[in-house]
């Protein structure tokens, strides 16, 4: 028993820490266990793992074929210290995006630190010689005890969610004044949302959900913690991940103007195909009220479809390529100090010049999604052109930023297809060399590699450098920088932003311009 319980005590930092990482991946795929399922299938098994098969392999062998309990005591602890060595250099990574420790994390840290003890007791019970391959066994398998413990934890934390869902209902139906504004898309959603936000505020006392609040229990804690009784217009911003997602959040907040922003191929890896997608996100529109009106994006092939389905809700569309729409732009002019336009109303006749600090053609459209739903609201174009000159980037996304002489483009939040394309069209509106930085897209199933490599080519399109992060994952990208034309030698694959960083410094020169595209998330890349 004494050389069990030294140890299990060597073990046990490797349980604490290694359970704090598999929280946060837990949490970084919501809570649930069958994307937790998927994390586990997409990323390899970590260098201290394999050391753990080794421990059950080795552990178990010395239990049979070694006589005494000696030798098997002094392959106890020689492998728990190696196990500690590698597994507290594997805990120290750094994240992107820390942990948080939310009551829910903190429930599930403890179900799976139960979960650890109760077979830590197992290991003790069957004696010396056998103790240390159950022990292997426990820790080899830690990831798969985190998805039983996620499971474990769901009914409690469905009761608990219920509570807040309750609440949050309950405030929405006292106020039958509140007008709430729902917003969905692939792309453009977030943009758009803050953009709507700025230009009501000339009018409305306004709550806009924060960050990327679009699940849910992030709705509902918006309600329940900040909307006040001053609040006329509430913007939501509704994301999904799967088919459902946007359905489930109408039902919650029950929005009577809904905008559609774009459908295009993202979460492929959940959705399966861009149908699906498109089904997921028409949700928002099939749950308005017949006087209601539904904001859609007629220069998204996707969009202007759905639209043509629509009977039930008043259909308002917008567009930079579709002439009949109501609100339309002129004079659009996109250069490294901003964008200016002529926003002009067909009904009555009115225009007005905007300036906006916003980068990029694709800002207008996300811009004009806004303004139909403002001039809807009564807002005049006077107001809302005041509005657009109060704009600013969204950070990360395609934020402009001045290093030095050189221009940095954060595009960083994310990547998809079209997004991707439109961050180049703005790096191609820069004078100097041109740069990007990307470890590629991700979530997009078994399209990924094309879509990469498509990437890759049109990147050789626009670029001076690349340079890519992830030797692995980013193959399929230098393929395509190949195929485009772009000189081997102006392609540098790194490991890690650090020594992207680092290349950086030694290439950049005052007048360049280096578009960070994507940073993929921690549940990708540890």
């Amino acid at each position: 028993m004494g050389w069990w319980v030294i140890a299990a005590v060597l073990s046990l930092p490797v349980v604490v820490g290694r359970g704090k990482y598999l929280v946060h991946m837990a949490q970084l795929e919501g809570y649930r266990p069958e994307r937790y399922l998927r994390w586990m299938k997409r990323m390899p098994s970590a260098l201290w793992e394999r050391w753990a098969a080794a421990v059950w392999v080795i552990g178990l062998l010395v239990g049979l074929l070694v006589p005494g309990d000696v030798v098997g005591g002094i392959v106890w602890v020689a492998f728990a210290v190696a196990l500690l060595a590698l597994a507290l250099r594997g805990v120290r990574l750094p994240a992107k995006k820390p942990l948080v420790w939310t009551s829910r994390a903190k429930r599930l840290y403890a179900c799976f630190l139960g979960l650890n003890l109760v077979l830590g007791l197992i290991s003790a019970m069957v004696g010396p010689r056998f103790g240390l391959p159950v022990l292997g066994f426990m820790l080899w398998t830690e990831p798969l005890w985190m998805m039983v413990a996620t499971g474990l934890m769901s009914p409690v934390e469905r009761r608990i969610n219920n509570r807040f869902l309750r609440a949050a209902r309950e405030k929405l139906a006292q106020r039958p004044d509140l007008i709430i504004v729902g917003i969905t898309g692939s792309y453009g959603k977030t943009s758009t949302k803050f953009i709507l936000g700025t230009l009501l505020t000339q009018k409305f006392n306004v709550l806009v959900t924060p960050d990327s609040y679009n699940t849910p229990m992030g709705v509902c804690r918006v309600v329940n913690e900040r909307l006040k009784p001053e609040h006329e217009v509430f913007v939501v911003e509704m994301g999904a991940r799967q088919p459902g997602d946007i359905r489930e959040l109408a039902d919650l907040v029950h929005p009577k103007i809904g905008v559609l922003t774009a459908v295009g191929p993202v979460h492929l890896e959940t959705f399966g195909s861009v149908e699906a997608v498109a089904r997921t996100k028409y949700e928002l529109i099939k749950s308005l009220p017949p006087d209601g009106l539904a904001v859609m994006n007629y220069d998204n092939p996707y969009c202007r479809e759905l639209a043509k389905e629509t009977r039930h809700v008043q259909v308002e569309g917008y567009g930079l390529e579709n002439p009949g729409t109501r609100l339309f732009v002129s004079d659009v002019h996109v250069s490294e100090k901003g964008t200016t336009f002529v926003l002009a109303d067909r009904e009555t006749g009115e225009s007005v010049s905007c300036r906006t600090d916003l980068l990029g053609r694709h800002q207008v459209l996300n811009i004009l999604g806004a303004v139909s739903v403002a001039r809807h609201l009564g807002l005049s174009l006077r107001q809302i052109a005041a509005g657009i000159g109060q704009l600013q980037p969204v950070p990360h996304r395609l934020q402009l930023i001045r290093s030095g002489g050189v221009y940095v483009i954060d595009d960083a939040f994310n990547a998809n297809p079209t997004g991707t394309e439109v961050a180049l069209e703005v790096l191609s509106g820069f004078s100097g060399r041109k740069v990007v930085v990307t470890p590629g897209m991700v979530e997009l199933g078994g399209e990924e590699e094309r879509y990469n490599r498509e990437f890759g080519q049109r990147m050789a399109q626009v670029c001076d450098y690349v340079i890519l992060v992830g030797p692995e994952r980013t193959k399929p990208i230098a393929a395509g920088l190949l195929d485009g034309g772009l000189p081997r030698d102006r392609v540098s694959v790194v490991t890690s932003l650090e020594e992207a960083t680092a290349v950086l410094q030694q290439l950049l020169r005052p007048g360049d311009a280096v578009l960070f595209e994507n940073d993929l998330p921690d549940n990708y890349t540890r």
